[in-house]
């Protein structure tokens, strides 16, 4: 059984300053002398041998993925087995319990002892379609609808043996619906009907849907509802700017956690009666940071733990039995980054990972009673942490005077000075990048780059003045935060002004196009992954599911039927801009990707070879928003190898 769900916090979508860089140079992670071997991509970014360990409620069985053949094709994926385990160990012959073909499976669960849930698209559309597996049999039921429908996981009711609600968007493209699904028959009744603008659900203990947030895309209403017989009435109502995301309900069933920025700018655990629905009670706030989910035991129903990053991941601990299975993890694991991944139900048994910057790590299980760490394996063996590059928290100045928060990763054994470097803006835009193992960012690294990765301002995490700031700053001010950075790269000595190249996917992917069309003499080369590149195109073909928030997202980058965005949005738009390209593209791209069109990029390959601009490009027709599939990863960072060693030479 997975631990209790880690509720994440809502999503909020050149002068430097000598006190920002001042010390660099010092505090720069010690490096091997001697530069390490380059070792094989493949190591980088095949699928692991063994992964994704799991309990079963018992604790008697073990779930894992691993690649192996499904039906109707050759190519390993990576399906679910499950095997027996005896004191934390696994005995006997795991069994494949998974024979999918097509695509890897993205995530899996255990319901109980004699099921396994998972979770399934279709050549990267997003369509998700969840099915159960009866253990003991193999048998397949699948629990929603496929033909172009949606469908996700809402609460597992960990105390119903037969059934879990899921969400699922067949009646409506646009709307999700909850049903109550049987996962031996998939029988499934109606729960909650989504009249059109519920943008999330939430079940009390007992699996009664009694929380829904409301969205018209700008303003946010809370409702609750004290039984599944009565109809929701508002709580209160919020502009999306100030977030309250419900968590889950507290252990008896009356008043709910959120994770709310309501009256403060970080965001905190907050507990609120629905009685008195203005007045929040805080749990805990981080001081510097936003909260970046909560956990809590099933058992004791107590809350366990509230997660965040500021330049490290970190948690803060509520009870002392969670502090003791941690301090002592951290004796027999010292030095590396512990995540509880899964528990047993009686909370006796978990899967623990151990990682750091510098390696994926292994995992164990835990016994508790015992304090007894049993090894399954190493989730990357080929890649030996010692000769793994250190990820440095820095952060610099961008020319309007707020900080950028950053990490830079320098390649081992050689000196910080001159280097061939790779700015790596993330995407999102509203999203952020943390601290540890990054196998592109290794990978760069492996290669003699040096990988400057920016948290613009937007990115989240930060609070929402931070958030807020990216507001309509598309290609503007946040594109002003990552050419910054690479300025400072430069002013520190460490790039070579003339070897930066830029790489990002998604939004990182627009911020690579705007990187080589509005400063194209900063960049040497470039490779854009699944990025926007039109923000009226762009805009105009966002999934139906995203149609709830089409008002918000008008106000956070710019609506295009406005006359007052237009010419923003149009100068800001680097198809539109093509004619100022000049540094040499590679251009990757899914053809199902059903949130950044194809159209995204061919209207940019188009234009530049139109005008004899060097231009490469890569589509997969079985992939969508990044690529899923292990034999397109290899295809793809092995011709952003030679085309980065071709124009940057590490």
């Amino acid at each position: 059984m997975p631990l209790p769900a880690r509720r994440r916090a809502p999503a909020r979508a050149f002068a430097l300053s000598a006190c920002a860089v001042a010390g660099l140079a010092a505090t720069l992670p010690a490096q091997a002398d001697t530069a390490p071997p380059q070792f094989p991509l493949r190591d980088f970014f095949r699928n692991p041998e063994k992964a994704y360990f799991r309990l079963s409620d018992d604790g008697k069985w073990l779930g894992f993925m691993q690649p192996a053949v499904g039906e109707g094709g050759d190519a390993k994926r990576m399906n679910v087995f499950v095997q027996a385990l005896e004191a934390g160990k696994p005995v006997g012959a795991a069994r494949q319990l998974t024979r999918e073909s097509a695509r890897d499976i993205a995530i899996y669960r255990w319901k109980g002892n004699g099921t396994v849930l998972y979770e399934k698209d279709f050549g990267g559309d997003e369509n998700v379609r969840v099915v159960a597996v009866d253990v003991a049999t193999g048998k397949l039921t699948p629990l929603t609808p496929d033909g172009g429908v949606r469908a996700g996981i809402v609460n597992e009711l960990v105390d119903d043996p037969e059934h879990i609600l899921v969400q699922h968007n067949q009646r409506n493209k646009s709307a999700f619906d909850v049903y109550r699904v049987n996962v031996r028959t998939g029988a499934a009744a109606l729960v909650a009907e989504n009249p059109g603008n519920i943008v999330d659900w939430t079940a009390d203990h007992a699996g009664r849907v009694r929380l829904a947030v409301a969205s018209d895309g700008v303003n946010n209403t809370v409702l609750y509802r004290a039984s599944e017989s009565e109809s929701f009435k508002p709580l209160f109502s919020t502009d999306f700017r100030t977030q309250v995301g419900p968590t889950f309900f507290d252990f008896d069933n009356q008043r709910f956690y959120a994770l709310s920025n309501r009256g403060r700018d970080k965001t905190a655990l907050v507990l609120i009666d629905p009685a008195k629905p203005d007045t929040e009670q805080v749990v805990y706030a981080h001081p510097k940071v936003d909260l970046a989910g909560v956990a809590y035991s099933h058992k004791r129903k107590v809350l366990t733990q509230a997660d965040f990053q500021a330049e490290k991941p970190d948690r803060h601990l509520f009870d002392a039995p969670m502090k003791t299975i941690y301090e002592r993890l951290e004796r027999q694991l010292p030095g590396q980054q512990i995540i509880l991944q899964s528990a047993s139900r009686n909370e006796d048994q978990f899967v623990v990972a151990s990682m750091s910057d510098q390696t994926p790590g292994a995992r164990y299980v835990y016994d508790a009673a015992s304090d007894r760490l049993s090894k399954l394996g190493d989730i990357n063996p080929g890649l030996p942490a010692a000769q793994m590059a250190q990820m440095k928290p820095i952060s610099y100045t961008a020319r309007d005077g707020l900080v950028i928060p950053g990490y830079l990763t320098l390649p081992p054994g050689r000196p910080a000075k001159n280097l061939a470097c790779i700015v790596n803006p993330h995407g999102g835009p509203w999203a952020r990048d943390g601290w540890g193992f990054n196998p592109e960012v290794q990978f760069l690294a492996n290669r003699g780059y040096c990988v400057l990765q920016m948290n613009f301002r937007g990115s989240t995490g930060y609070g929402r003045e931070f958030w807020e700031a990216s507001f309509g700053q598309w290609g503007l001010k946040m594109q002003d935060d990552v050419t910054d950075g690479a300025k400072w790269l430069v002013q520190q000595g460490i790039a070579d002004p003339k070897r930066i190249g830029i790489y990002g996917g998604s939004y990182g992917g627009y911020a690579t196009l705007a990187g080589v069309a509005f400063t194209p003499e900063l960049y040497a080369a470039a490779v854009d992954y699944v990025g926007v590149s039109n923000l009226f195109t762009f805009m105009k073909t966002i999934p139906p599911y995203w149609e709830p928030m089409r008002q918000q997202m008008y106000a956070m980058v710019g609506n295009p039927d406005d006359p007052k965005d237009k010419a923003r949005l149009t100068a800001t738009s680097p198809a539109l801009q093509a004619d100022r390209i000049k540094t040499p593209l590679f251009i990757a791209q899914g053809a199902k990707d059903p949130r950044v069109n194809k159209a995204e990029s061919d209207q940019v390959v188009e234009a530049l070879k139109k005008r004899g601009v060097e231009v490469q490009y890569l589509v997969k027709d079985n992939e969508g928003h990044g690529f899923h599939n292990e034999e397109n990863r290899f295809e793809f960072y092995a011709a952003m190898e030679a085309f980065f060693a071709q124009h940057l030479r590490p």
